[in-house]
């Protein structure tokens, strides 16, 4: 068993694991003291227990061959689909979204271990469904993603509802699906994206009426643009049919990737509460809002612009001890580390992520199966899109949606899901070159 445990791990994931959460504890323990120097909380010490708790688990599924958990991935996945619903009406509202379920203190964010399972078993269809129609594939993935997702939306909780496309998207590219297929759905929800946030951009950042925008501030010219684009999407449909000409393709293509967007537009202006919406658009010019939405983001570029080259110092931090920075032991965490270990403190931090990401490549790259390419392709996704959105998130440059760094940020859930993702990925690289199956 000792033996088992020395060879099933991966020392240089582990490695940058230890640094990052170390990283991690330090700087929340940083955001708990106040002006007057007093830790004012004790999240910090969650923090450790909680990553005491995901080393275990980490081990445990190393060790643990992640093919046998191809026959029970659908049940893992119908699981948690029907504990999110339980927590959409019985939940603890935190922050606007209804995502969290626990009791007193201690709780857990199903929407982060749905994470897991959706990888688990859309890698299970995609391995037993390569010899099916492409088309149809793209479908049936695209149904296993919208059950979650529009669950997740409904809290609301857009921030770990986005997290689910980039996995998506990774996974089906490795699985041969056309990428024409896979841009609809990025297509699809860039514009649904834009749609719903023009009208607020006009109202809060331009100033100004801007009549192409009237389409979308007025329902009824709204819903009567959709049903043309509809219809120009049908006679594409039918044309495409009988007349078996490209050009009606892609007719089809476009105008109902825009009749979709329209018709999603209404439905997330309805779902999304208007900070949300505000929050989507802020980072184009945060003094539009400096007191409001664009608060967080002024604030984030103060403190990493004050760190510098070398950083003020661990607990010299000014942003976080006179409590400038919301959320800072969660989606903000990079901002306090960047004020005091500053430029040079980043670049080892960089380093580390890149380190994980360039690992779990290397498995893809080496993996002997389709199962573990897809699963190891999955987590590739979600480590790379909560990485890049929340450090762009806190310099500004990406819009702000609640996604936390992973390792670093303060949360038992996320934490105990990356520690999870790691472990198969380890349980993966481990087993690349035994070919029994145990599926």
């Amino acid at each position: 068993m000792r033996l088992k445990i020395f060879t099933s791990l991966d020392y240089l994931l582990l490695l940058c694991i230890l640094f990052l959460t170390g990283i991690g504890i330090a700087f929340i323990y940083s955001s708990g003291f106040n002006s007057d120097g007093i830790n004012v909380s004790n999240e910090y010490i969650k923090q450790i227990i909680w990553l005491g708790v995901g080393l275990v688990l980490l081990v445990l599924v190393a060790l643990f061959d992640y093919r046998r958990l191809n026959k029970y991935s659908f049940h893992f996945f119908a699981f948690m689909l029907a504990v999110l619903i339980y927590t959409r009406f019985f939940g603890r509202l935190v922050n606007g979204a209804r995502s969290w379920i626990g009791i007193g203190d201690f709780g857990i964010q199903p929407s982060e271990l749905t994470k897991i399972s959706f990888i688990l078993f859309l890698a299970k269809y995609l391995e037993n469904s390569m010899n099916e129609e492409p088309r149809k594939r793209f479908i049936h993935s695209l149904c296993i993603m919208g059950f979650p997702v529009g669950i997740i939306l409904l809290q609301p909780d857009l921030g770990t509802a986005s997290v689910f496309i980039p996995i998506f998207l990774f996974m089906c590219f490795m699985a041969n699906i056309p990428v024409r297929y896979l841009m609809i759905v990025f297509l699809t929800g860039m514009f649904t994206i834009t749609f719903t946030v023009l009208p607020v951009w006009e109202t809060e950042i331009l100033h100004e009426s801007v009549p192409a925008i009237h389409i979308l501030t007025n329902l009824k010219l709204r819903m009567l643009v959709s049903v043309a684009f509809l219809g120009i999407t049908t006679i594409g449909v039918l044309g495409n049919l009988f007349f078996k000409k490209k050009y009606y393709y892609w007719i089809t293509y476009f105008f109902g990737i825009l009749s979709t967007s329209l018709f999603a537009s209404v439905g997330a202006g309805k779902v999304l509460k208007p900070y949300q919406i505000a929050r989507l658009i802020v980072f184009i010019d945060p003094y539009s809002d400096p007191k409001g939405s664009g608060w967080n983001i002024i604030q984030s570029q103060t403190a990493i612009g004050a760190g510098g080259l070398l950083g003020r110092g661990f607990l010299q931090g000014s942003q976080s001890h006179l409590r400038f920075l919301p959320q800072q032991s969660t989606d903000f965490i990079f901002s306090i580390f960047s004020e005091e270990m500053g430029f040079v403190g980043g670049i080892f931090m960089y380093a580390a992520f890149l380190c994980i990401l360039l690992r779990i490549l290397y498995v893809i790259k080496q993996t002997t199966n389709n199962y573990s390419c897809y699963i190891a392709s999955g987590i590739l996704g979600m480590f790379f899109f909560h990485f890049v959105v929340n450090v762009g998130m806190v310099m500004g440059i990406m819009p702000i949606t609640g996604i936390p760094l992973p390792f670093m940020s303060y949360g038992g859930s996320a934490l105990i899901t990356n520690m999870i993702a790691l472990g198969l990925i380890m349980s993966i690289n481990s087993r690349r070159l035994d070919f029994k199956s145990t599926f």
